[in-house]
């Protein structure tokens, strides 16, 4: 088995009927292919429907609650038998006809194949935003972080994936030196069941995990490089306070709040200093913790 498509599903019985139809014409021409679809705790009959269905390529997976996709897609990962894995969503809005061109670009070299969504889709303008934030964060060359993808099943192995981080699979895999290629890929428009991120607060949520993920690539990489520097920056004007405020008190000029500033500049940087020692404990603690 060369290529196995997860199918992360929560509550979508309505559009089982036509996932398993489109891949029944999708597998005669793609033998060496596997679909796992992870039921992630619905509610609606989906993996019931799924069982129906008996067809040699399908193997599906159970959450007994909702645990979300990016566990669903851990889930799919640990029986998958493919070399190469794809997400593949089952609201249908992508087309089956993309995933060989995906792979594709692994079997040129590339380790992960991001697909960059090209049609007119709800909360376009907000991922516009959202992927304009990850491409400033992450230095990506990618249009599109939350697509459709294919990647070796070693991507996955070593990156580490918390709750909702499946959306960052690409900024990740291209911070452990993995090679992400980008290709155009249609998106249609759902036909059955409702978005899953309708949210708004999801928006608050995509930024802050924009932001720890960001934490997690650098300031826990190198922690005193960062809080070290800025204890060190904060002493000094801590120090550069003072000697103004000593000048000033000659020159018959006392001001009293000048020296709480030099109290703060210097007890901040002395806090941040301390941070960056014990993040450097942490880290190397960390550090033996993975290579275990």
């Amino acid at each position: 088995m060369k290529v196995t498509v997860l199918i992360p599903a929560f509550n979508e019985v309505e559009n089982v009927p036509l996932l398993i139809e489109e891949f029944d014409k999708f597998i005669k021409e793609n033998k060496d292919y596997e679909v796992i679809i992870i039921d992630d705790g619905s509610r609606d009959g989906t993996i019931e429907a799924v069982e129906k269905v008996h067809r040699s390529y399908l193997r599906t997976a159970r959450h007994s609650r909702n645990l979300g996709k990016t566990q669903a897609i851990i889930t799919g990962a640990k029986i998958a038998r493919g070399d190469i894995l794809v997400i593949f969503d089952a609201d249908m809005q992508y087309d089956t006809n993309d995933l060989p061109r995906l792979v594709e670009l692994i079997d040129r070299g590339a380790d992960v194949a991001t697909g960059w969504k090209q049609g007119a889709y709800e909360k376009k303008f907000v991922s516009n935003v959202y992927n304009f934030c990850g491409r400033s964060l992450f230095k990506l060359k990618t249009h599109d972080m939350n697509a459709m993808k294919a990647f070796r099943r070693e991507v996955l192995e070593a990156i580490h994936l918390r709750k909702d981080w499946h959306r960052y699979i690409v900024p990740l895999a291209q911070a452990y030196g993995f090679r992400i290629e980008e290709l155009k890929v249609s998106l249609r428009p759902r036909r059955f069941g409702t978005a899953k991120y309708q949210q708004k607060s999801r928006i608050l949520i995509g930024v802050f995990d924009l932001l720890s993920v960001k934490f997690q690539m650098t300031f826990i990489q190198k922690p005193f490089l960062y809080f070290g520097t800025l204890g060190v920056i904060s002493i000094l004007l801590g120090f550069l306070t003072g000697v103004l405020t000593i000048v000033l008190r000659f020159l018959g000029h006392g001001f009293r709040p000048l020296l709480y500033l030099v109290i703060l500049l210097v007890l901040a940087g002395i806090l941040l200093f301390s941070l960056g020692m014990i993040g450097e404990a942490i880290r190397a603690i960390l550090d033996r913790l993975e290579e275990k």
